[in-house]
């Protein structure tokens, strides 16, 4: 498998180096276990002749040479962490190379991967309109006000489709680079993973942490704070509006526009981030626990907690052990 990764200016340096030693790693395992030649080919590329990293090292990039595509190209995060940040970095001359040449590999049959900040070039490209993707989660709120055709859903850690897959923040690249080399070989795949002392996700869900999400609005940053003060009550659309001012229609239009999920959503977020909290640093039973984040009963809890964050009580409390 032929890769080129595409390495821009102020590179994301631990997510460049995380797949890159994944990559080497699956190679050094790959002639171990199977014999013969490495299985992917990994190539440095740059649409500038030399290209600095975050940290301001120099990372030796190969020009764009002409012919075959590659299989896949893997578009890095910058080191760009908030939207004062990112949105001039996507104005700048470089950027624009780098789409043009994107949609040019593509049409040429290469499949297009990138993680946490790097899914916002391929977005800018309009390949990912009108299909799934995710993202670095504490930046969805830009990303679902800058590319509304793109069905966002920055819970999932991977999201595959036609054109290549789309992976979560920062250390997303890990998951990136774990998913291709399971596409040559599962075995190879856990070997490596292993080695790396690497769980593979499939979410990035438990990571979110929703206040910082609600602060890309004023009006869901409002909320956020009055529903954390009535977690133990029942949640009233039309009581929150009123409580802030304005209409319960505004309210959950808001939060669709920054959030992607209704007021109702939101709501249970932070009664699961509550029941997280309570659950990692309290001796409280889930029954307390529950009555704690506005429920009746453990069981609903259980449940909420399992379809959020994809494990049970036991599992989170023995993350503490």
């Amino acid at each position: 498998m032929r890769i080129s990764i595409l390495v821009l200016e102020d590179v994301f340096d631990t997510g460049l180096t995380v797949a890159l030693d994944a990559f080497k790693l699956a190679n050094k395992f790959s002639a171990q276990m199977m014999g013969g030649n490495p299985l992917f080919e990994v190539s440095l590329v740059g649409v500038r002749r030399r290209v600095r990293s975050g940290q301001g090292l120099l990372v030796p990039v190969q020009p764009i040479a002409p012919g075959p595509a590659p299989d896949w190209v893997i578009i890095p995060a910058l080191n760009t962490g908030s939207p004062e940040q990112l949105v001039p970095a996507l104005a700048r001359a470089d950027m624009q190379q780098a789409r043009k040449q994107i949609l040019r590999w593509h049409a040429e049959g290469a499949q297009i991967a990138a993680s946490c900040i790097g899914t916002f070039f391929v977005a800018e490209t309009g390949l990912l309109d009108g299909r799934e993707a995710t993202t670095t989660w504490w930046l969805a709120p830009l990303f679902r006000q800058r590319y509304p055709q793109v069905q966002l859903d920055e819970s999932r850690m991977l999201v595959p489709t036609d054109i290549g897959v789309t992976a979560g923040a920062a250390m997303g690249h890990l998951d990136l680079s774990l998913w291709l080399i399971r596409r040559a070989s599962p075995e190879l795949a856990g070997v490596v993973s292993r080695y790396l002392l690497a769980d593979i996700r499939t979410l990035q869900a438990p990571y979110i942490i929703p206040n910082h999400l609600a602060q890309a609005d004023p009006l869901v940053q409002r909320f956020e704070r009055w529903a954390r003060e009535h977690l133990k009550e029942g949640f009233s659309l039309q009581d929150a509006a009123s409580a802030l001012a304005t209409s319960p229609r505004s309210l959950q239009r808001r939060c669709q526009a920054v959030l992607g999920k209704s007021p109702l959503d939101y709501f249970q977020d932070l009664r699961v981030e509550r029941a997280q909290s309570l659950l990692h640093g309290s001796g409280m039973d889930i029954e307390a626990i529950a009555a704690e984040v506005g429920y009746l009963d453990g069981a609903t809890l259980r449940t909420l907690l399992r379809q959020r964050l994809g494990k049970g009580v036991r599992d989170l409390r023995a993350e503490l052990r």
